[in-house]
């Protein structure tokens, strides 16, 4: 089956909105990488954290980057540590 980043971002979605943290810290690489998607910063964070206060180690470590980076969101060292 031939790749389709446009099907794959919509079914990612649909799990992220019912709360699955797992697509929420998917979708949210997505967005940053700007694969099938325009690039987005600030819906990557909002995702990373959805995902972040869930558990999802990968989410926290990437959170922590946008904050360091200041991608997304005011660069802060502090809220980089914490993550």
């Amino acid at each position: 089956m031939p790749e389709d980043d446009a099907e794959a971002v919509r079914w990612y979605r649909l799990a992220a909105e019912q709360g699955y943290a797992a697509a929420q810290y998917i979708l949210g690489f997505i967005y940053a990488e700007g694969r099938g998607v325009p690039k987005d910063d600030v819906k990557a964070v909002r995702l990373y954290r959805l995902a972040a206060d869930q558990g999802v180690a990968e989410a926290q470590s990437n959170l922590g980057f946008m904050y360091a980076d200041g991608r997304g969101v005011v660069q802060d060292y502090v809220q980089a540590h914490m993550w």
